[in-house]
């Protein structure tokens, strides 16, 4: 049920209650950290919510619960223990009720009635694929227990939530980092050596929202961040190659199906940017080349007029933009592909080449610059104006 771990001692003490058990107090304490299951920490019920450990404690209707120890107004044979969780008055599934928790209630002339919590899965919905979903949903469609994103077992994985940030890997939840069609996850399938096949990862079942978002700062003649709300009809690749359309699967299989990604615009054979590259892109025409960036479609004026400038020739410039005046993504100066640099902050140890921000450590008469992402630009200036 719980564990406190004494972090002094390197011990771990299991507890017989939960902070929800009758006259338990938490308290806080910096030598010790507490543990419990996450079935007494959900607002919402997996499965048929069999496991559900949670202080609801009135029915749908609004009728307060029985004590499951009490038998009146209502005589009953679920006797609380410590392993059936039938603590207060609770709402509970000792039967494994389809409808899920339930309760016996105040009313005399009301036995029981269901408290109508909801499943996970439709506690919290998600729009478009998925990739803004922040909800508790921990099971697969199979019913399989997700790994934790922090985890490397059972199956290594590159998705550490420290190197990605922005796309709420917390816990073990169902989540789309890599622009998939939907939500997904690890699985805790230990592998063939307890199984014949293994399921390394699977999707999850979450409501889809009813409205679709719309999508914001939509641009048609440039394009702003990386592009994913660009909309333009370019149609032809940075170096001139026709773009494949986004519902063929010639020359270039892919499972970006207009169909299944119905947020991201993916008709004709537009540059689009369905997956948060770095830029607009598309599949191209040509059986030896997979995509390609367009990065002649060009940057809004308005993400050029930034508050950041440059005096003289930017020698000194030690700001944090780092995209080029093409919208390229600068690589990373201790980086050695896609480029390798001649300058570097080996070469140049007093030229602040922090990161992949912008500079100019060789006084470039044009500003700062930078190596640049695309294997095809060694080398950018920086969307960055003389002061």
């Amino acid at each position: 049920r719980a564990f406190h771990h004494d972090r002094q001692g390197q011990l771990c003490q299991l507890l017989p209650w939960t902070e929800h058990s009758p006259h338990v107090q938490l308290q806080k304490n910096i030598y010790y950290d507490l543990y419990q299951k996450k079935d007494y920490l959900r607002d919402c019920i997996v499965a048929d919510g069999t496991s559900y450990r949670g202080t609801r404690a009135t029915t749908e209707k609004g009728l307060r619960c029985q004590h499951w120890q009490a038998t009146t107004p209502h005589d009953h044979r679920f006797l609380p223990s410590p392993r059936n969780g039938l603590e207060e008055n609770y709402c509970r599934n000792p039967d494994r009720d389809k409808r899920g928790p339930w309760c016996y209630t105040l009313d005399p002339n009301i036995r029981h009635q269901s408290c109508g919590i909801k499943k996970c899965e439709d506690a919290v919905c998600m729009t478009c694929n998925g990739e803004d979903y922040r909800g508790t949903v921990d099971h697969t469609e199979s019913g399989t227990e997700c790994q934790r994103w922090d985890l490397q077992h059972p199956h290594k994985h590159p998705y550490h939530p420290n190197k990605y940030p922005d796309k709420g890997l917390d816990d073990n939840y169902c989540r789309n980092p890599d622009s998939s069609e939907r939500p997904w996850c690890y699985t805790t399938d230990p592998g063939p050596a307890v199984r014949l096949v293994t399921v390394e990862r699977e999707f999850c079942r979450i409501r889809l929202c009813k409205k679709r978002p719309r999508t914001p700062n939509i641009t048609t003649s440039c394009f702003r961040g990386k592009g994913e709300s660009y909309r333009g009809r370019v149609n032809v690749t940075v170096s001139g190659i026709p773009c494949q359309r986004w519902n063929a699967q010639t020359p270039h299989r892919h499972h970006f199906v207009p169909e299944k990604y119905p947020c991201k615009d993916l008709q004709e054979n537009y540059c689009r940017n369905p997956d948060g590259s770095e830029a607009p892109w598309c599949f191209t025409s040509r059986p030896t080349i997979r995509i390609a960036f367009c990065f002649q479609i060009r940057r809004c004026p308005d993400e050029l007029d930034t508050q950041e400038c440059y005096h003289g020739r930017g020698q000194h410039y030690h700001g944090h933009i780092s995209k080029t005046r093409k919208g390229i993504t600068c690589q990373p100066w201790a980086a050695q592909a896609p480029h390798v640099p001649q300058i570097s902050p080996i070469t140049h140890p007093e030229a602040h080449l922090e990161e992949n921000y912008c500079r100019n450590p060789d006084n470039d008469s044009h500003g700062p610059w930078c190596y640049t992402m695309d294997p095809r630009t060694p080398f950018d200036y920086c969307a960055i104006k003389p002061c």
